[in-house]
């Protein structure tokens, strides 16, 4: 089984630790490549950095599946262009967002996530409601730590993410703790046994949800709206998600 984790932002040191954690979570016998798109933001805060990632991170999927990769995990916690990617790749294609929103829902009964900063908020509290989760989830918070400060020890980032995991225990009565980004991976292991409740990490949710739809024979239904792109052209940056 091959799994492509697609990490829509730039930034290749991200992509090294989320490939990390994709890989302490796969089974043995998967194998785990990681890429991140050559154009678009360093990191996605927010609605407008969403719109620039997507190009590549469809890009990169369309390419994995004519590499014959058997699934597909985007990850990034907004789930940045997952409907698109559905709609090119034959093999299922899951969201780390989506991935621990589940995961979270199947072992607590209500969860809140910590994400980072406030502006990412809102496109967390949509994705709950169009998955149908919104009201397993007490609260969405943000530690206010841009995505690319979580590895700068002067950021304090930990300290900030575990302060608002208490709070979200205190004030939510959360019963579980999803982590809002996918750079956050390396740390929900060491935040649970701290904390003393599960903390789900989207990555590794995504990883085995992944090998799980594999191991079924299931894919991404190709009848409704995730059908293949019509045929047509595409111009300028954009020349190679052209259809013929």
């Amino acid at each position: 089984m091959r799994l492509l984790v697609v990490n829509p932002n730039t930034s290749a040191s991200m992509t090294e630790r989320i490939s990390a954690a994709a890989r302490a979570a796969a089974r043995a016998g998967v194998e785990i490549s990681a890429v991140n798109p050559a154009s678009g933001p360093a990191s996605i805060e927010g609605y407008f950095d969403e719109v620039f990632a997507a190009p590549g991170l469809v890009e990169e999927v369309a390419k994995g599946d004519s590499a014959g990769f058997d699934a597909f995990i985007i990850a990034c916690f907004d789930d940045t262009g997952l409907e698109a990617a559905r709609s090119v790749a034959r093999g299922p294609v899951i969201g780390v967002g989506e991935a621990a929103f589940h995961v979270a829902a199947l072992i607590a009964h209500r969860f809140s996530v910590v994400t980072t900063l406030s502006r990412s908020i809102a496109p967390i509290e949509a994705n709950l409601a169009k998955y149908g989760l919104a009201a397993r989830c007490a609260r969405v918070r943000a530690c206010e730590v841009p995505v690319l400060r979580l590895d700068d020890p002067a950021s304090d980032a930990r300290e900030k993410l575990s302060a608002e995991i208490d709070r979200a225990m205190a004030e939510d009565g959360a019963d579980a703790i999803v982590l809002g980004c996918a750079g956050m991976a390396d740390l929900s292991a060491a935040l649970a046994c701290r904390h003393g409740l599960p903390v789900v990490d989207g990555v590794a949710a995504a990883v085995k949800l992944a090998e799980a739809l594999v191991g079924l024979g299931l894919a991404t239904s190709k009848r409704g709206p995730y059908a293949s792109p019509l045929p047509k052209a595409f111009a300028g940056a954009f020349a190679a998600l052209s259809r013929r």
